[in-house]
């Protein structure tokens, strides 16, 4: 990927994680390769990877095996964190890690834009 796509995706990344809540976020491809980072030194960005797109990947599986449209979205919450997926595109998948105190209705809007914004670079 050329350098300054990824330059593009840092910021729409950063901007992301500027909002408080969310402490990290990543742009991974549906095969489980990272593409651009904005987390903490303490997370692992491949295994995340990787993780969250088989996540997404089974959730999208077993939705399809009731015959409906994809997901807009998988979320997974647990007692000290939330994890969000969200499409951006055909290609790549945003995720998000945040506090669980986050406000998810906010989070999700501010999610779909930069999702928006991620598909435009990554075609």
């Amino acid at each position: 990927m050329a350098e300054t796509k990824k330059k593009k995706l840092s910021t729409v990344l950063q901007k992301l994680t500027s909002t408080g809540d969310i402490d990290g976020a990543v742009v991974i491809t549906r095969d489980g390769l990272l593409v651009a980072s904005e987390l903490t030194e303490s997370i692992d960005s491949d295994t995340l990877a990787a993780m969250a797109a088989t996540m997404t990947g089974a959730a999208e599986t077993a939705i399809q095996e009731l015959k409906k449209s994809s997901p807009d979205r998988v979320i997974v919450e647990s007692k000290n964190t939330k994890m969000i997926t969200v499409g951006a595109g055909d290609d790549a998948i945003l995720v998000c890690i945040m506090k669980p105190s986050a406000k998810l209705g906010i989070i999700l809007l501010e999610m779909k834009k930069a999702a928006e914004k991620i598909e435009k670079e990554v075609k």
